[in-house]
């Protein structure tokens, strides 16, 4: 049984330092949290933790994911420069606000980018090619992206 422990640790670690170099590639936190928590989890099984199969063990390993996560955040927040802070906007309140087209707009991609307020939207018209350089103004949000006319 002990040796059967020590496998799944291992098994459990392995998938964390998966989530790891998925998070190397893809940065963004969606993989980080869970990654550390795996890792964590694993090094108990393979410490004899039953988190498993004993009120204590989940109990232990429920505190310890949790505390993991928190100061996963919190590193992560601190090396993430102030700058690039992710962005948390409601689309919807993009409507009737003016921008200046980066990449041309047409009705039918989202290939077209619009720069509003500092930011970049993915954005599509209502109708015809907007070039690049012009002035719009947001008429809708669908999803995503944006819905823009020219000015």
């Amino acid at each position: 049984m002990v040796f059967e422990n020590l496998s799944y640790g291992w098994i459990i670690i392995l998938f964390g330092a998966i989530f790891f170099v998925l998070e190397v590639f893809s940065p963004g936190f969606f993989f980080l949290v869970p990654g550390t928590v795996l890792l964590i989890i694993g090094v108990l099984v393979i410490l004899g933790v039953d988190i498993f199969n004993s009120t204590y063990g989940i109990v232990l390993g429920i505190v310890i994911a949790f505390l993991a996560a928190i100061v996963t955040v919190f590193l992560y927040s601190r090396l993430t420069p102030g700058d690039e802070k992710p962005l948390t906007i409601s689309m919807d309140s993009l409507v009737g606000k003016t921008g200046t087209v980066l990449n041309p707009t047409d009705e039918k991609t989202l290939s077209g980018k619009v720069r509003i307020e500092g930011q970049i939207f993915s954005a599509k018209s209502v109708s015809g090619i907007i070039p690049e350089g012009s002035k719009v103004k947001v008429i809708a949000s669908q999803g995503v992206h944006i819905v823009v006319e020219e000015e």
